[in-house]
């Protein structure tokens, strides 16, 4: 909503959820994600952290390094490059693109869940979600998810919308979150090969069309 520092100490009081996004970071971006984190703590709501390209530039690494030094993360989403960023572990990301590399990423998911004491989700064609202690991978979604910019960023706020009425079970939440979300990219993605444009428009319709029984039928989860 906002990424005004003058806002940030009153934000989060009319928020259920907050997402801490480090996609474009400029001026004093750094400074507000911190008072925002810090606020949604004091006033204990949810706080999702998108770690955009942590591993491009030195910047990012250090901006992410003092976000998770400061704040209390339920959930960190991100692709296989960034959460093998703050993993430590070795990875040849692409800017903002997951990359490769011959990483056991269910390892690094429970490894980060554990040093932060929250939720981790790393989005892929497999997508995993861990809180250190239980793991599970969703097994639905689309290839054309890759091709959109910010897909990633939505399944970030998505998990946000569903953290804030979890009642503090985030691992199911964000299992839950992922699962409706993959599967509305599916019926989205249906009758469509290369068309990206129309896919972004169909997969905002297809959230809002979701039911509980859709996500029952279609939902394809190991636990």
């Amino acid at each position: 909503m906002s990424a005004n520092i003058e806002e940030m100490q009153e934000v989060p009081k009319i928020s259920q959820a907050l997402v801490i996004n480090i996609g474009t970071l400029i001026g004093k971006d750094r400074e507000a994600m911190l008072q925002a984190g810090k606020t949604a703590n004091e006033v204990g709501i949810p706080v999702v952290l998108d770690p955009v390209g942590v591993g491009a530039t030195s910047y990012r690494r250090e901006t992410i390094r003092q976000l998770l030094a400061e704040v209390k993360f339920a959930l960190i989403r991100g692709n296989a490059g960034e959460l093998a960023a703050i993993a430590g572990e070795a990875w040849q990301a692409k800017g903002v693109d997951a990359g490769q590399g011959e990483v056991d990423l269910k390892a690094v998911a429970e490894k980060v869940a554990q040093r932060y004491g929250c939720t981790v989700l790393i989005s892929g064609a497999v997508d995993i979600v861990s809180d250190g202690t239980q793991t599970a991978t969703v097994h639905n979604g689309t290839s054309l998810f890759p091709k959109v910019t910010a897909s990633g960023c939505l399944l970030s706020a998505v998990c946000a919308a569903f953290l804030a009425v979890s009642e503090g079970n985030y691992f199911s939440a964000t299992l839950e979150a992922c699962v409706a979300y993959t599967i509305a990219g599916e019926c989205a993605a249906q009758g469509l090969t290369t068309q990206v444009g129309q896919f972004q428009i169909r997969l905002l319709d297809e959230l809002a069309a979701l039911s509980p029984e859709t996500i029952g039928q279609r939902g394809r989860i190991n636990e």
